[in-house]
């Protein structure tokens, strides 16, 4: 098979798929011609493979690997969700060599129950019982003081185990981000040229690391501050939101980069 020329890596949430509604209809056009060209559709999330793979089926991209749980682990293409190995036994374990003053301030999605985790994440039930399904990391609550966070994080860090805030969940794992991903799956690949789009803050190292990324627009997030890439013009941003602003760039980026060739 010819080695393709580009390579997509992309968030979910707030960008492949609508913020409120989940859908990723509008995005059909673009995903379309990718796989008229192709071209690889890399799913880049902080879901967990049991959420992801389902996704993938749907968009038809089940021939690609996937970046799961913000880029601790990877689901290989056509891999059955369960197969997941047992870092997440051994992040566990990790866990609880904290000593207990400090490790009695987090509850990790593994001390919670389903329902504990729908009510805190507003995931529906079904949803929120897959989102527990954890392989590579660990998303929880701390509720200590800022001293004690601190404390938390170095105690686990001298673990071996990284700490990193989301907009609210305290996520462990032992390292990796989608960035970190990237060019071991593109390698296989030839390592095309790569595009990347996402909306939050966890998605700018892989914004920045592609050779074009894409910000796309998300009213209902924290807004990304200008970044050095979109001086350039190497990275830009959308006008519309979600998927209707992933369709928008993807068609619009493929048109200019095909041209060049």
């Amino acid at each position: 098979m010819k080695a393709p020329s580009l390579i997509v890596f992309t968030d979910l949430d707030g960008t492949l798929l609508d913020h409120h509604d989940y859908s990723w209809a509008p995005a059909l056009p673009a995903l379309s011609r990718l796989r008229a060209m192709q071209v690889p559709v890399i799913l880049a999330s902080s879901k967990t493979a049991a959420e992801i793979a389902p996704l993938r089926s749907e968009m038809r991209l089940s021939a690609c690997p996937a970046i799961v749980e913000n880029g601790a682990g990877i689901l290989p293409p056509h891999a059955d969700a369960d197969q997941t190995g047992d870092s997440y036994a051994r992040l566990r374990a990790t866990l609880d060599k904290v000593p207990q003053a400090l490790r009695a301030g987090f509850r990790g999605f593994g001390d919670l129950s389903d329902d504990d985790v729908a009510r805190i994440t507003g995931l529906p039930g079904p949803q929120a019982i897959l989102a527990r399904k954890r392989a590579f990391s660990e998303p929880g609550l701390f509720d200590s003081s800022r001293e004690d966070l601190d404390a938390f994080v170095s105690c686990l860090s001298d673990l071996g185990v990284t700490a990193r805030r989301g907009g609210r969940f305290l996520t462990l794992s032992f390292g990796g981000t989608k960035a970190d991903r990237m060019d071991e799956i593109a390698a296989p690949y030839g390592n095309p040229t790569s595009i990347a789009l996402g909306d939050a803050p966890n998605d700018v190292e892989m914004l920045e690391h592609a050779d074009h990324g894409v910000i796309i627009t998300n009213p209902d997030g924290n807004d990304l501050p200008r970044l050095a890439g979109e001086r350039d013009g190497r990275i830009r941003r959308s006008e519309n939101t979600g998927p209707t602003g992933w369709n928008e760039m993807i068609l619009r980026l493929v048109s200019t980069l095909t041209s060049q060739d």
